[in-house]
């Protein structure tokens, strides 16, 4: 029987590279993000979290690269963008797990995305280091209590064609295709609760 993954967030940089990494890992992957998937989902909304996963049904695995976080000087950031950013990239992954965890066969795995500015803050960085610290904690405390399935997360750094697009020299980064092999080794782990690395 083949492997059957929802993949939450596959049109951006990092999705698109780990759809392609399943797929050739020969996984079938159910692809959801805002538009242009096979899924159409808000991740903000709890709500229309719940109507994607019913409509997708049983999966051996559930993979967010989604979830969207505000990079603002802690001084300037206003309650919509604390509020935005909690209910994205923060929530919505929760609620990934909390509402997808009845989806996922016994021994499958869901895995998260976190970031390397839960460990290296710089300014600016407030709203993100906190939700992805956040996201660690939970990953940490979910793999002690969903035994029947294995909860994990990935820290990718700088992408290497994100900072080409913003003009920078994409040396500093790692490309998406080498931060997808990340994914697929959370995703085959044997224990819970593991935060990644895709950075140096």
């Amino acid at each position: 029987m083949s492997t059957r993954a929802l993949l939450v967030g596959a049109t951006g940089t990092i999705g698109s590279a780990v759809a392609a990494a399943l797929r050739a890992e020969a996984v079938e992957v159910v692809s959801a993000a805002r538009s242009g998937a096979d899924e159409s989902v808000d991740l903000s909304d709890p709500g229309d979290v719940r109507a994607m996963l019913a409509r997708v049904g049983t999966v051996d695995a559930i993979v967010s690269c989604a979830g969207a976080a505000r990079f603002v000087p802690l001084l300037d950031a206003t309650d919509e963008d604390w509020s935005f950013s909690l209910a994205n990239k923060l929530m919505g992954q929760i609620n990934l797990v909390r509402f997808g965890a009845a989806n996922v066969r016994d021994g499958g795995s869901i895995t998260l995305t976190t970031g390397v500015l839960a460990e290296r803050p710089m300014p600016g960085s407030s709203i993100i280091s906190t939700v992805n610290a956040g996201l660690q904690g939970f990953v940490r405390s979910a793999g002690l209590e969903l035994t029947a399935l294995r909860v994990n997360a990935v820290s990718p750094g700088w992408v290497a064609e994100t900072l080409s697009a913003m003009g920078k020299d994409p040396s500093a980064g790692i490309p998406a295709a080498q931060v997808a092999q990340a994914y697929v080794r959370a995703m085959s782990t044997v224990v819970g609760g593991e935060i990644v690395p895709a950075h140096p």
